[in-house]
């Protein structure tokens, strides 16, 4: 039973994308601990997360392998014990369930605020790894994920736990079933379901209104006409010298092709530029001269370094170059990927070297930088730094108007890897009220309005060229002004339930004796 929960909740992402499986994936679990002890509750938990994790991050073995050059046997073994560690947290979620929930009812409250608890640690803990929250899952069924503006991811995963912990409760009523030795009441049976109806019914009555009203802005809004460019230049030649020219040449084809349209910026992916401008001199002449041929601004992803006291610092940049061929301004990225962009703890372990070829550790930028663009303000996030919600939210709170995401997933090859970490993009548009322009190396490019529908997208491993008009916004939404609050908000909530119904149990476990 803790086998299918772990199967259902991967189906339930892409690239199978059944997503509704996701509603009741976790049944199955809920099942198999409602009897037993907390230490093999948490076993069972283990067990879920064990093959949910390794099903779902199957692709970080072709990774490592061929771009890390790791044996298979050592890139199984890194996926194991990254699944382990992130089996951790479905473990804890099980175990806490059976020590807290005492009474069959609970479930419904206790079991979303356990989870999604779970969830926003697992974002931050050891830097964080938010890739695969339970709300992604969702990210097609957009009358549904509209209220994330007002909750983000989170309140997704939170009402999709509490849809399996009704019809759970429901499941137990109908066949007779206990939870830790109480059976299920009909009204109990008849309350889950109305919670769920309710929550359900508020869920997409405030997105039919919500996706109509941000429509209506979008219409009124200014608009930019702007270009996604897909060169499609293998991982493995990348930053080879002898491709570092034909790579930028191909790049500045495929921009000339898109001045029919007239674009007002064109934007390239993450290091589609691999060497250092101003300072590789004649790639940097060829590139410039080519660009003021097309009189458009560019966005484009590549290496850079500044000076220190002591040493070069390297930075993975976003840069804008103007129709004059002069760079006017930089966003530096700021969330790191660990043994890609540098080495976490090489004191302890020097053994450990970076994937990416490239001399020295990238350094990060800060943290809600926003980079001006021909008078309006942009977002960029540069990789899988659009995977993390405070940092798009960071920007948009500072005043950005769209958001721009450069990346590079030629790493993962023909897997699901490249479909997932698109699917999370549709949440940074909807949570912030942006529009979102996407271009990777080798796909998925694409754009997403601020309602999250996905207007258009590439195939993997193509070469293309997207130009569309995008909406450029100035509203707030609740989340974007508040998110960095609710959280705490949240956490604190939640802990005081916890000790309130560690007291309860206490208090049933050990009754007061006559005197």
């Amino acid at each position: 039973m803790a086998v299918l929960s772990g199967t259902l909740l991967t189906l339930s992402f892409p690239k199978a994308g059944y997503f509704i499986l996701a509603w009741i994936a976790f049944i199955p679990l809920l099942f198999s601990i409602r009897n037993h002890s907390i230490k093999y509750s948490f076993r069972l938990g283990m067990t879920t997360g064990f093959f949910h994790y390794t099903t779902l991050l199957y692709w970080l073995v072709y990774t490592l392998k061929m771009y890390g050059y790791l044996p298979v046997y050592t890139s199984v073994c890194i996926l194991l014990l990254l699944a382990s560690y992130l089996s951790l947290y479905i473990g804890l979620f099980s175990a806490l369930l059976s020590r807290l929930a005492k009474k069959p009812l609970s479930i419904l409250l206790i079991s979303p605020a356990l989870f999604v608890t779970l969830e926003y640690i697992r974002s931050y803990f050891l830097s964080g790894f938010p890739w695969g929250l339970l709300g992604y899952s969702q990210y097609k069924n957009l009358l549904l994920i509209q209220f994330s503006d007002i909750t983000g991811v989170l309140g997704v995963s939170f009402l999709i736990v509490l849809s399996n912990s009704a019809f759970f409760l429901i499941f137990l009523f109908f066949t007779g079933k206990k939870w830790q030795g109480q059976s299920i009441k009909k009204s109990d049976a008849i309350f889950s379901m109305g919670i769920f109806l309710f929550l359900i019914c508020l869920a997409g009555g405030y997105g039919a209104m919500r996706m109509q009203t941000i429509k209506s802005i979008e219409e009124l809004s200014p608009q930019a006409v702007m270009t996604a460019i897909q060169g499609n230049v293998d991982q493995s030649v990348k930053w080879d010298h002898a491709f570092q020219y034909s790579s930028t040449l191909k790049h500045l084809k495929l921009s000339q092709q898109a001045m029919t349209d007239h674009p007002d910026l064109i934007i390239w992916p993450e290091t589609s530029a691999p060497f250092y401008f101003n300072h590789d001199i004649g790639l940097t002449k060829m590139a410039l001269r080519r660009i003021r041929e097309t009189g458009a601004h560019f966005l484009i992803g590549c290496p850079s370094f500044r000076n220190t006291e002591n040493n070069f610092e390297y930075l993975n940049s976003a840069v804008i170059i103007t129709p004059k061929g002069e760079i006017s301004d930089q966003y530096n990225k700021v969330h790191l990927v660990p043994y890609g962009e540098y080495v976490p703890f090489k004191e302890w372990l020097p053994f450990l070297g970076k994937m990416v070829a490239q001399a020295g550790d990238f350094v990060p930028g800060t943290k809600g930088q926003t980079i001006s663009w021909n008078s309006h303000a942009i977002g960029a996030q540069i990789c899988f730094e659009i995977i993390f919600p405070n940092l798009s939210r960071s920007t948009v709170e500072n005043g950005v108007e769209i958001i721009i995401n450069i990346t590079n997933d030629a790493w993962f090859g023909k897997t699901s890897a490249p479909y997932q970490h698109f699917a999370m993009t549709v949440f940074r548009a909807i949570e912030n009220r942006r529009a979102l322009v996407r271009a990777a190396n080798t796909g998925i490019s694409g754009f997403i309005s601020p309602t999250g529908q996905i207007l258009d997208t590439t195939a993997l491993y193509q070469e293309a060229v997207l130009t569309r008009r995008v909406p450029l916004l100035h509203i707030k939404s609740f989340y974007t002004r508040h998110g960095g609050h609710l959280t705490y908000i949240y956490l604190a909530i939640v802990a005081a339930l916890v000790l309130y119904l560690l007291r309860i149990n206490n208090e049933v476990a050990t009754p007061k004796q006559d005197t």
